[in-house]
């Protein structure tokens, strides 16, 4: 399955576009804040190495840890929806953030001296436990499997994970902790936390690149991959690898974040078409700038207080819903 010439100009035309919007993005949220920053402090700070505290030490990580997040939640989302042919499939809709979320609490509770690697592995289980029921429940019921009673079941088990991470909160004193993750915000990203998702991230989207091709063939007929050879329950265990690995390193970082996997594959797809070796990359740069945006709002909105940024991002993604659903997926 080569690319057409129609597929080539595509990319060739908009991913350049996607990643110079992304570098003024970053520049953008690095420039705005409730600290004022002139633009010479900024490039001596990126470009000279002038030791600027703002910058080094809390913007800078804050915004790498927004393109990581917001690339790995939109790719998640464009997994998903390639895999299970739900256009209303996303990480937080389906309950696997919620999932990785209660983990957090439970091993924040019963294991308060782990270390930040031990709180993103919980972070994977739970993500991957909460999967399990949202999709054991869809195919334990009778009759075709419809996108919107994923959606129902993904409801129901984030609200049963939210309970249980509040009520871990309030029992064991720790609702203020579990409530800096459950807000959905970079308040506090350092380094040493970059550092250590950065890695999980990037490897999480190389695979997801590299399946990209057969998850075009899944997406478009399942029947078709397993004729030309394709190993699909190989691939289909590699791609939900992909997703709980993305899924659980952003929350580790973000918290519960609903929406982003959700919009940004239907914002890319009428640009990339349907096949995903363009879907995956433009939805991990379009993601990026999102979170991006969506944090310098944040900072900005009500300086010097923060917005939540999940906040903000519920207000865009509710109605974007609320269209996907009326559309009924004819985006996919």
């Amino acid at each position: 399955m080569n690319f057409s010439l129609h597929h080539r100009r595509i990319f060739l035309y908009y991913f350049p576009g996607a990643v110079l919007l992304l570098v003024l993005s970053f520049f953008l949220s690095l420039f705005l804040g409730a600290a004022e920053i002139s633009a010479g402090e900024l490039l001596r700070t990126l470009f000279i190495g002038e030791q600027n505290a703002i910058l080094r030490e809390i913007r800078i990580p804050r915004e790498v840890g927004a393109v990581l997040t917001g690339a790995a939640l939109a790719s998640a989302g464009a997994v998903m929806q390639g895999m299970t042919r739900n256009p209303l499939a996303d990480p937080g809709l389906l309950g696997l953030t919620a999932g990785a979320n209660f983990a957090l609490a439970v091993a924040m509770v019963f294991l308060p001296v782990t270390n930040y690697v031990g709180l993103m592995a919980a972070c994977m289980g739970g993500a991957a436990f909460a999967a399990g029921i949202v999709f054991g429940v869809n195919r334990a019921a009778k009759g075709p499997v419809s996108p919107f009673r994923i959606v129902l079941a993904g409801a129901a088990v984030t609200a049963f994970f939210q309970a249980g991470a509040e009520g871990l909160g309030l029992l064991y004193g720790i609702s203020q902790d579990i409530s800096m993750w459950t807000a959905g915000g970079l308040i506090g990203t350092n380094w040493l936390q970059v550092q250590i998702i950065a890695p999980v991230i990037g490897g999480s989207l190389l695979l997801a690149f590299g399946l990209s091709r057969q998850l075009t063939l899944l997406h478009l007929n399942e029947d078709t991959a397993v004729g030309l050879g394709q190993r699909t329950e190989l691939v289909k265990g590699l791609l939900f690898l992909t997703v709980i690995l993305l899924a659980g390193a952003a929350v580790a970082l973000v918290g519960n974040m609903a929406f982003i996997g959700l919009m940004i594959p239907h914002i890319v797809r009428p640009f990339t078409g349907n096949d995903y070796r363009l879907i995956l990359p433009m939805s991990a740069l379009i993601g990026a700038v999102f979170m991006l945006l969506a944090d310098t709002a944040g900072r900005t909105l009500n300086a010097p207080y923060e917005t939540p940024v999940a906040a903000i991002v519920s207000i865009l993604g509710l109605p974007f819903f609320l269209w996907i659903v009326k559309k009924g997926g004819r985006s996919l």
